[in-house]
């Protein structure tokens, strides 16, 4: 079973441009995928979210954090709630997966002592080369919408690594996803990403690392 979180406990909901498209419509969801955006979305879990405060390892089997860009994204990779959570969870020996900007809400979180939570793993995020070709291609038009903050989310989440992150092929491709795992740690870079970051975090769940009957429930902080 798979539940939502937002702060607040209200629905979330995407950027409603990555429906309509930019760029006179060349970027924006693919048809599959808007599809299923429509079908989660009636789903009683996604009208229901839990709270950040309520995501607990002793209660869910695994954290997925997703991504996302532009301004309105800045609630949920700001909030100290969410980060807490999300650091007890890396502590636990429950999976966390983490994709795009979702990566920042890691790089952000700490642990006991005060240092970053991801300091010393093995990791991918967006890469700078993505998130400066989106916005470069965009920007005469759109401004900063592919810009979420003006530091690159490559740079904050090397900064929280202590050293660089891996960025796989320079040419992505939806045929192609990367994924990198460390431990409990699953992280992928970009949409094209997403199946193959999906079933990586399916084969973690079915491990069962803890030795243990898994809960049955997951928690995916969203968007509201």
């Amino acid at each position: 079973e798979v539940l939502f979180a937002t702060d607040d406990g209200r629905p979330g909901a995407c950027d409603p441009e990555m429906l309509r498209g930019v760029l006179f419509g060349a970027v924006k969801a693919r048809p599959e995928a808007a599809t299923a955006y429509a079908e989660m979305t009636s789903t009683p879990q996604f009208r229901g979210p839990i709270r950040y405060a309520d995501i607990s390892p002793a209660a869910h089997a695994a954290l997925v954090l997703p991504g996302g860009h532009a301004p309105g994204m800045r609630q949920y990779l700001e909030s100290d709630v969410l980060q807490a959570r999300s650091a007890a969870f890396l502590a636990s020996v429950k999976p966390v997966a983490a994709i795009c900007h979702g990566t920042i809400v890691l790089a952000r979180a700490r642990d006991a002592e005060g240092a970053p939570v991801l300091r010393g793993r093995s990791m991918t995020c967006l890469p700078k080369s993505m998130e400066w070709s989106a916005w470069a291609a965009t920007r005469l038009t759109r401004g900063s919408y592919f810009r979420t903050y003006p530091e690159w989310v490559q740079d904050e989440v090397a900064r929280a690594v202590g050293g660089s992150v891996l960025t796989g092929s320079l040419l992505p491709s939806y045929g192609r996803p990367f994924t990198v795992r460390d431990g409990n740690l699953l992280t992928a870079r970009w949409p094209g990403d997403a199946q193959g970051f999906a079933d990586a975090l399916v084969s973690m769940l079915e491990e069962d690392p803890s030795g243990r009957a898994a809960p049955p429930q997951s928690a995916m902080p969203s968007q509201s």
